[in-house]
C-alpha cells in the first residue's frame, strides 16, 4: 500500500469512491460532474486544501480530504478533515491510520496549528477510531450550521 497526495488523474476513481462514502453516510445530491469540478479545484488550488489517497496495485482503496481554515482563536492555520473513506475490504488493516498520520504531518510541516473533524453520532467506529488516536469532543461546544 503507497500512501501520497492525490493527482488530477486520480479523479475518475476519486469520484467512485466519493459515490460509496456518500452512500455510506446518506448523503443525498451526488453530482458526479459538480464533484469533479470540486476536486479538480482543491487539487489546482493547495491553499484551499489537499487530498491523500490510499493506493495498492494501481487502485485507490481509500481517500481523505481536508479543507483549511485561517483560526483567530486558535491562531493560526487549521484543517477540517471534510471527506474520509476507506472501502470496506481495506479497513483494520492499517490504511485509515496511515492516511490520518500522514495527513497529520503534512499539516505539521505546513505550519497547521489543529486538526478538525465531524463524524455522525451514529458511526462509533469512528469513534473509536479517532479516540485511539488522540481526538476528543471539544468540551462546551457543537456543531451547527446553516445551508447557504
Amino acid at each position: 500500500m503507497r500512501i501520497r497526495a492525490a493527482v488530477e488523474t486520480d479523479i475518475p476513481q476519486l469520484l467512485s469512491l466519493v459515490r460509496r462514502y456518500w452512500q455510506f453516510e446518506d448523503i443525498e445530491g451526488f453530482d458526479a460532474l459538480r464533484i469533479e469540478l470540486l476536486l479538480k479545484r482543491l487539487l489546482r488550488q493547495d491553499t484551499l486544501g489537499a487530498i491523500w489517497v490510499a493506493e495498492q496495485d494501481a487502485r485507490l482503496s481509500a481517500y481523505l480530504v481536508l479543507v483549511y481554515v485561517l483560526s483567530l482563536e486558535h491562531q493560526g492555520l487549521m484543517a477540517e478533515v471534510d471527506e474520509f473513506f476507506v472501502l470496506p475490504q481495506a479497513r483494520s488493516r492499517g490504511v485509515g491510520s496511515a492516511l490520518l498520520a500522514a495527513a497529520e504531518e503534512a499539516l505539521r510541516q505546513r505550519g497547521c496549528v489543529r486538526l478538525q473533524l465531524q463524524r455522525a453520532l451514529s458511526n462509533e467506529a469512528a469513534r473509536l477510531f479517532y479516540t485511539h488516536r488522540g481526538y476528543r469532543c471539544r468540551a462546551g461546544y457543537e456543531l451547527i450550521d446553516k445551508a447557504l
